[in-house]
């Protein structure tokens, strides 16, 4: 991955971390990384347990962001969420998988930030 690109997907978990926080949602983990794979931020949304992935572009030359989340990827996410809950004790709520979508003027502000619930 170049430099670049870790840059702009630190700044777009960063956005959606904020855009999360001035929603009410109580962040848990950022980046949290287990033997399956990574999620991008772990958080409640009251009393439903959230693993968010954030997918974040600059141009629509390979389609939107939400679109780059593979079945391979869901799997991914999901093996990770299950290492998630077995190493921190469980939840006993429900839980769910969100995508946090953003894509970037040329500028490098946010042209849009589309928030997927339930998105898988």
């Amino acid at each position: 991955m170049t430099l670049r690109r870790k840059t702009q997907g630190r700044k777009g978990e960063d956005e959606a971390a904020r855009y999360l926080t001035e929603r009410g949602y109580q962040l848990l983990k950022r980046n949290f990384r287990c033997p399956y794979g990574e999620v991008d931020i772990i958080a409640l949304d009251g009393p439903v347990l959230v693993f968010v992935e954030v997918r974040s572009r600059s141009t629509e030359n390979y389609g939107l962001p939400q679109e780059s989340i593979t079945e391979e990827k869901r799997g991914r996410l999901r093996r990770t969420a299950r290492y998630y809950l077995a190493a921190s004790g469980g939840h006993r709520g429900p839980v769910r998988f969100d995508v946090l979508a953003i894509k970037y003027k040329r500028n490098g502000r946010v042209e849009f930030l589309e928030h997927i619930k339930n998105a898988f």
